[in-house]
Parts: C-alpha cells; structure tokens; sequence
C-alpha cells in the first residue's frame, strides 16, 4: 500500500475549504493528475454522494468512481474509490486554524491484480502524484490576492 499525506493551511475558513473540497469533481481545478471530473448524484454533497475523476496514472488516463464513505460537514469527508488496477482511501479532515483553517490530506492506494508486483515503483509514482496535487491545493486555497 503506498500512501501520502499533507497539511495545508488556507485563510480560507473551515467551512470554505470544506465546501469547495467536498466537490471532489472539482478536483482538475487543482490537480494537475486529473482531466475531469463531474459528480454522479444530485446535490448536496453527503453519504454516499459518487463523483468521477478521469486521472492520469503511469501513462494511463483511467477513470475513477469515488464514493462518500465517511462525511461530517465542515470537518471529515472519506472517499473511496476502486477500479481493476487499483483502490484509492482519501481521508480530508478540516480544523480552524485563526480565522483560516488547517487541511490534513490522507490519500492511501492499494494496487490490485498485477499492479502489484510493481507495488516499491508504484509508492514512488504516487508519492510524486501527490507533492503534485499538494502544490496544486495549496495554489488553489491561497490565492494571491495581488493577482
């Protein structure tokens, strides 16, 4: 299992960050491993919500289908996602830090089938996809307000 995980800050409040992240088709807006994503069931965002993401991975574009598993707004949201190669566990928990907020990120991703037997290259990749992503979501959370 390779896994990744990150905190961000944001001046952003808790409830902000939590309402943008929660729309995790909204995900190309700040990783540059995703094309696309849309959401699969109607609004509000909550248990048991599905969104796609068509994500690039190890010179592939597969698409992805992430369920809510865990959500307390404002606070906790757990997706999980599983195609033939892979399972993907991403936890996002929100605190108030000041008038902002603190983000902590935890992405885990088992390979499945014969992705595994690359299982040491396969961390690597994914630890690579993530510092990405993390640049990606501080950028997209800290705006520069001189822009």
């Amino acid at each position: 299992m390779a896994r990744y995980q990150t905190w961000i800050t944001t001046p952003l409040t808790r409830a902000a960050a939590f309402a943008e992240l929660s729309r995790f088709d909204r995900a190309a807006e700040w990783d540059p491993g995703v094309d696309e994503g849309s959401m699969l069931t109607p609004e509000p965002v909550g248990l048991g919500s599905r969104f796609v993401l068509h994500a690039r991975f190890l010179g592939r574009t597969l698409p992805l289908v992430y369920e809510v598993v865990d959500f307390e707004a404002d606070t906790r949201i757990g997706l999980r996602a599983e195609n033939a190669f892979v399972a993907s566990d991403d936890t996002i928990r929100f605190e108030t830090l000041g008038a902002g907020a603190e983000i902590t990120y935890d992405a885990r991703l088992r390979p499945k089938g014969l992705a595994r037997i690359g299982s040491p290259l396969f961390a690597l990749a994914f630890r690579r996809i993530g510092d990405r992503a993390a640049e990606g979501l501080r950028r997209h959370l800290n705006p520069d307000p001189s822009a």
